[in-house]
């Protein structure tokens, strides 16, 4: 399916640049950890907390933004969100040391916060029902193409020309991301929340974890993070020193995983649209907690990575479409920014908090034990969305 106006088209390309752009910064971390450790000098037990500085500030930031989009409009939200980030990637080129690191990586935090669940909450609002999981599918090719791109580039620039490379050149999407939103894109006319008070808010949180459902789409963004946070984040350090492997094989890999995600995000996002979202998402973390778990005992050779990549990220391409319109659908338009927003924000504090913890678990009892802990947080995300979270589609609508 195709956007069949000029708005859809817009709409579709301010959220990809933006996604390129934010998940990039996001990602790149993991890959160019050893070109940190080197360049700054950073202990190797500190490095998860540069990850947990961006997680926590994101998640702090995320919980005062989505209420903000339910009352203020995505648009707004949108405009400020990609006009910080821009700012932010660019002063990645004054960082000198750790504590400047640390400083930058939070202000990304804060920026990333305010774009935090802005995509899925406003294809929610813009587009119908029968065309939602395709659209998240193809916003979420931006990550894909990222990995085929964006990160093995900026691996090989942070490799040749230091840290912040990567980190300023991500700033030109972002840059018509903002064009994008600014020109072109309009506010969805849907109902607008009515946020009087801090009270107000607070009680607006305080229902979601009283509702079954909502309360179990946080459960499963905070266990998948935390999954997340001890898979992926020594991973490509473990690779290193097990394989002996350079920065550009390391780069190779992000290419493969990426070209997964461009082939299955869509299809799977389209396919939701028919016969459901639950079945692949809960099919999806089956998959993951397998291979993720069974990490360290299949890959006994640097080759093996290539097809395990690319098996893993089929896996997570055709549950996080589905998943994001899945939770778009549980509530209404004037809650949905804010129940993406908590979601999010819980997630990346328990990543955050996490990402610490993994550090101390790889340096003392190795990658073994992190791989089995964060199969087992994409276990415990199916099981969650299978038994709390009710299926949003049932059947093809024509």
């Amino acid at each position: 399916m195709r956007p069949s106006t000029i708005a859809d088209l817009s709409i579709l390309l301010a959220l990809w640049f933006m996604m390129f752009a934010a998940s990039s910064q996001t990602i790149i971390m993991t890959p160019i950890l050893p070109i940190v450790e080197a360049q700054f000098d950073v202990p190797r037990e500190y490095l998860g907390a540069l990850v947990s500085a961006y997680s926590i500030m994101l998640g702090l930031c995320a919980l005062i933004t989505g209420p903000l989009s339910d009352a203020m409009g995505r648009r707004r939200i949108l405009m400020i969100g990609t006009g910080a980030m821009c700012v932010t990637l660019f002063m990645h080129s004054f960082v000198s040391d750790l504590a400047s690191l640390l400083l930058i990586r939070s202000l990304s935090g804060v920026a990333a916060g305010i774009l935090s669940g802005v995509a899925p909450a406003y294809i929610g609002d813009h587009f119908p029902p029968e065309r939602r999981g395709w659209a998240n599918g193809v916003v979420m090719t931006a990550v894909a193409v990222g990995q085929i791109v964006g990160i093995p580039g900026g691996t090989i620039l942070a490799d040749r020309f230091g840290f912040a490379a990567p980190f300023v050149c991500f700033a030109a999407p972002m840059v018509l991301s903002f064009v994008l939103v600014w020109r072109l894109a309009r506010q969805p006319a849907v109902a607008r929340a009515q946020i009087t008070s801090i009270g107000s808010v607070v009680r607006r949180y305080a229902s979601m974890f009283t509702t079954t459902s909502t309360a179990a789409a946080v459960g499963a963004y905070s266990v998948m993070f935390s999954g997340i946070a001890f898979y992926v984040i020594y991973l490509v350090v473990w690779i290193k020193e097990t394989f002996g492997v350079t920065n550009d094989e390391v780069a190779s890999l992000f290419v493969v995983a990426g070209i997964a995600s461009v082939i299955v995000g869509p299809w799977a996002g389209r396919l939701s649209d028919r016969i459901g979202r639950k079945v692949l998402v809960v099919g999806g973390c089956l998959g993951l907690f397998v291979l993720m778990t069974l990490t360290t005992a299949i890959m006994t050779d640097f080759w093996i990575a290539y097809p395990l990549f690319f098996a893993i990220m089929v896996l997570v391409s055709a549950r996080m479409g589905p998943f994001q319109a899945l939770l778009s659908e549980i509530v209404p338009a004037q809650r949905r920014g804010s129940l993406m927003s908590l979601s999010i924000a819980t997630g990346q504090l328990a990543m955050g908090l996490c990402s610490a913890a993994a550090g101390v678990v790889y340096t003392e009892v190795g990658y073994v034990f992190s791989s089995v802990i964060g199969g087992t947080g994409m276990l415990a995300m199916g099981f969650i969305i299978w038994r709390f979270i009710p299926e949003t589609r049932h059947a093809v609508r024509r």
